[in-house]
């Protein structure tokens, strides 16, 4: 028999022991390959979304080639020492190491070659799905499946590398390994071992610090924060899990009638030496669900962000003409004239704006006239106003300054042309963006409107006023391409910083909404693909331990079966031995989770103002319904191999 058939051979043999780690790999390929089509799908040459389609891709491949490699590194380990014995043996009858390193590369390769043409297989077999998934993410009118070797390639190629990397080093793991320590195997040491009470307390310590910065964090420190609160809840973590854990046990232990009753005493005791055992991977598996919790879930709150968005920025089209614009009517017509094109239903209404200084604050105010107001009102179906002479209306500008201006009261005077005003409320709605009109901006009646008759204190006539232009399309997203060219002038100036001939503002929020919803959902499902390969490949490092000890759990449960335990009761300390190691270190990543939140949502409300706490929920709930289900398809599985003759 040559080592080729030997290794293939114990392939088969361990095919059953191998089926996470060859589906955890599978999933990777497949997503690696799904994105490696993305990216050199010859329609993102062309559109603007697809440097960003690309780009995120990219980066996904490379975080998760980086995660995979040392994902796999960690499994493979984890076999080879359940396997030690078996080596063990092998070296004892005559195998040398080099022979018995070539055996286990022999193993990877096989292994390495399967798991990438089926990845790379199931990948291409779902492309369509998936590019059906990001045309509509992407709102493209298509974006076809295609046969191109790049992408192949480029996952061969990958994975590859990749498989040999792991080979030599999981060959120079085992070949550091003595003969006599092989043939003990993986399980020899039976004692829980001692924890620090320093140690212990400084982990729970570090969590608590970090949970109540997270939860104090406020706008003024929330990016330094940023770089405290990680290193403190991963510091915290580690010794959570090393020592503190185990102190905790021990206190448990103390207490004889409650240690002491019936299966209990059995489940804990082995318990405690599998927790410390497996201090370091329930390490590892925190913070590998903690960073797909976060990313999804910080990926996710964006699409608050779009719901949002069409709140702030009612209006489909914005033109603001301003002094000496020889072009305003030129540009209009050319406005009205696309639309026209597109067959898209519109209303446009027009305000002159008038600028002045509030004495009672001091700062600038823009002024509406109230005739003018109701037209746009009445075109976007809300109600209309009516202010009486000498009095005025405030204009919020967000949904959050609404309920402050709707508090304040204000008597005041414009400077300028000494127009007294009482102010005593806020329009009910938001219908202009805060950044096309000043923060502090009043309607009034059309005769006190009149009676602004002076220009802004060092400004012209013309520099102290300038007309608003809002146009009302109902099918607001449609408006894709309109005003481009405006738009282009816009941008030019700004990256020249030459505006001469630029006496306007223009802006198409349907357009802004449909690039902002696309980019956030392409990232998002960007997001869910790399969390995926990251949950599996947490839970499967939990399956990876189990399985490293199962010989002994196998005798353990021999041995209780002969002293006359039930298979209820043995069921019952199954259970009480696996939830702590599935659902520990998931609990604490949920908690690193919420308390990131907190933080996050400080981030959302000086941005945007806005709540993201449904999406969240959404994302925990959603991954812990996952967990459960990875739960209890790896308990059916592992007590199957303890049942096993």
């Amino acid at each position: 028999m040559t080592f080729r058939q030997l290794a293939y051979r114990n392939v088969l043999r361990n095919l059953r022991s191998y089926a996470a780690f060859f589906l955890a790999s599978v999933v990777s390929v497949m997503v690696f390959f799904v994105y490696s089509m993305f990216i050199f799908h010859p329609l993102f040459e062309e559109e603007g979304l697809g440097t960003l389609a690309v780009r995120g891709m990219l980066i996904a491949e490379v975080v998760l080639y980086i995660f995979t490699l040392f994902f796999l590194f960690y499994s493979m380990s984890a076999f080879l020492q359940a396997r030690s014995k078996e080596f063990g043996v092998l070296v004892h009858l005559g195998m040398t190491k080099k022979q018995l390193s070539k055996m286990i590369f022999f193993e990877m390769m096989i292994i390495g070659s399967i798991s990438t043409a089926a990845g790379i297989a199931f990948g291409f077999a779902f492309s369509k799905f998936f590019f059906m998934i990001g045309r509509e993410i992407m709102e493209l009118e298509s974006l076809p499946l295609y046969l191109s070797w790049k992408p192949f390639l480029l996952t061969i190629g990958a994975f590859a590398s990749l498989f040999i990397i792991i080979s030599f080093v999981s060959v120079g793991f085992i070949r550091t390994k003595r003969v006599l320590n092989l043939l003990h195997g993986y399980w020899k040491v039976e004692e829980t071992g001692k924890s620090s009470a320093l140690l212990s307390a400084a982990g729970v310590g570090f969590l608590v610090i970090a949970y109540t910065l997270a939860a104090l964090v406020d706008d003024s420190t929330v990016y330094m924060m940023a770089f405290i609160i990680p290193p403190l809840a991963t510091i915290g973590t580690y010794l959570f899990f090393t020592h503190s854990i185990h102190a905790l046990l021990s206190m448990y232990r103390r207490n004889k009638s409650i240690f002491w009753h019936k299966t209990r005493l059995v489940s804990i005791a082995d318990s405690a030496v599998k927790l410390k055992d497996s201090a370091q991977m329930f390490f590892i598996v925190t913070i590998v669900s903690t960073i797909a919790f976060l990313t999804v879930g910080t990926l996710a709150s964006f699409t608050s962000y779009t719901g949002d968005y069409r709140e702030s920025n009612p209006l489909s089209l914005i033109y603001i003409s301003f002094e000496d614009n020889e072009n305003e009517q030129e540009h209009i017509r050319g406005l009205t004239e696309q639309l026209q094109q597109k067959g898209l239903a519109y209303d446009i209404a027009m305000m002159t704006v008038k600028r002045q200084t509030s004495a009672a604050s001091g700062n600038e105010v823009d002024i509406l006239k109230a005739s003018e107001f109701n037209r746009l009102a009445s075109t976007l179906e809300h109600e209309r106003v009516d202010p009486a002479k000498g009095e005025g209306i405030f204009i919020p500008y967000s949904q959050e300054s609404l309920a402050a201006l709707n508090e304040s009261v204000t008597d005041t005077v414009l400077i300028e042309s000494g127009v007294p005003l009482f102010i005593a409320s806020a329009y009910p709605h938001v219908l202009f963006p805060n950044r096309t009109l000043n923060a502090n901006s009043i309607i009034v009646n059309d005769e006190d409107f009149e009676a602004i008759d002076e220009p802004l204190l060092g400004f012209t006539e013309e520099q102290s006023s300038f007309n608003y232009y809002a146009f009302h399309v109902p099918d607001w997203t449609a408006t894709l391409g309109i005003g481009d060219s405006l738009s282009d002038k816009m941008g030019q100036a700004f990256e020249t910083g030459n505006f001469e001939g630029i006496s306007y503002y223009f802006e198409n929020p349907g357009e802004d909404y449909r690039w902002f919803k696309s980019s956030f959902a392409l990232m998002l499902f960007i997001g869910v693909m790399v969390a995926l390969v990251f949950l599996l490949a947490a839970g499967s490092f939990i399956y990876f331990k189990l399985y490293t000890g199962l010989e002994r759990d196998r005798q353990q449960y021999a041995l209780l079966v002969r002293l006359g335990m039930t298979e209820k009761e043995l069921l019952k300390i199954v259970n009480r031995q696996l939830v702590p190691q599935f659902f520990l270190p998931w609990s604490i990543a949920l908690l690193h989770s919420c308390f990131a939140f907190i933080s996050l949502q400080v981030v959302w409300d000086e941005f945007a103002e806005l709540s993201i706490l449904g999406e969240m929920a959404i994302v925990l709930a959603g991954f812990t319904a996952v967990q459960l289900l990875y739960f209890y398809l790896i308990r059916w599985r592992y007590i199957a191999h303890l049942q096993a003759p």
